[in-house]
């Protein structure tokens, strides 16, 4: 089968297909025959030693993954033919722009009926993400006022949908060119950041999603007793410990698999309430292209990797 692997850090010419042999299935593990698989900042921060999450190399490159099970071990929770999506093994190594990637049947789940593969492949590890720190951390609930950093972006356009899923009023910030993107997502206010100091313009807020390191800016804006959602300084107990003493929460997120999350995210698609945007796809030998264009910042919603 063929993989996408690297040997060094470096630039998108690092990544190189490779054929390799293809994993059989373990007990309670499905083997899935890849379709399609996205590409995330993370990837491209992994790739190029910014964010070596990895260790050294060589390992292959990739977690998302949407295609349909081949094989499947003892015990495991679907059958062949089965139509699934998931993004396993994150934060560890899972090789998933590749053919085939063996996985825990407990780290997918179906795809939702509603997507085709391209479209499902952009949904886990973004979705995942804002789920994890909308639902499970902050427990946004009705009327909540949610304040969403970089909200045209992979994690942002799918939090600003799963926060009006939730029935919140939604503060999205993006640049002027895309406020019509995030709009249509279902945004409340939209606010161009490159021309407007948010924290002059917003307050009273319940729940801040910061993808974007803002930190104790945050402070501005949140009420008391609101929740700092973090997931580029999960790690950082300083800030935790600023926001705590301010009477606020700290919530810092690192997303992990979740099959039962997958799931919730999936029905909330096949009802038409959360719809992933591709922005653009490649074939699998120019996973390079597809990390320079990732790399850019300039991506609206997600890139994907067509395989199969």
């Amino acid at each position: 089968m063929r993989a996408v692997i690297q040997k060094s850090f470096g630039g998108p010419e690092v990544l190189e297909v490779v054929e390799t042999e293809r994993p059989a299935p373990l007990g309670a593990e499905v083997l899935v025959r890849v379709h399609a698989s996205s590409v995330n900042p993370v990837d491209v921060g992994v790739r190029s030693g910014a964010y070596p999450l990895l260790g050294e190399p060589p390992y292959g490159v990739g977690w998302d993954i949407s295609g349909v099970v081949e094989e499947a071990g003892p015990g495991a929770r679907f059958k062949p033919g089965d139509e699934v999506f998931g993004m396993p093994f994150f934060p560890r190594a899972a090789t998933g722009y590749a053919d085939y990637v063996a996985v825990p049947s407990r780290q997918v789940a179906r795809k939702p009926a509603t997507l085709d593969h391209v479209q499902a492949a952009a949904l886990p590890l973004a979705a995942l993400t804002a789920w994890q720190g909308l639902v499970d951390a902050a427990g946004l609930t009705e009327g909540q006022r949610v304040l969403i950093h970089r909200a045209a972006g992979g994690v942002g356009h799918f939090a600003v949908q799963i926060a009006k899923a939730r029935g919140a009023h939604v503060i999205a910030l993006a640049s002027e060119a895309k406020h019509d993107f995030v709009r249509g997502l279902g945004a409340d206010e939209v606010i161009d950041y490159r021309t407007t100091d948010y924290t002059e313009a917003v307050a009273d807020v319940d729940v801040v999603f910061d993808s974007s390191s803002e930190g104790v800016r945050a402070l501005e804006v949140l009420k008391p007793g609101g929740t700092l959602v973090s997931i580029m300084e999960h790690w950082n107990t300083e800030l935790a410990a600023k926001i705590e003493e301010a009477g606020r929460r700290f919530a810092g997120v690192s997303v992990e698999p979740d099959y039962a999350s997958l799931e919730a995210i999936a029905a909330l698609v096949d009802e038409g309430r959360i719809r992933p945007h591709v922005t653009a796809t490649f074939p699998l030998a120019e996973a390079g292209k597809a990390h320079e264009l990732v790399g850019s910042g300039r991506v609206q919603g997600k890139v994907v990797l067509t395989v199969a």
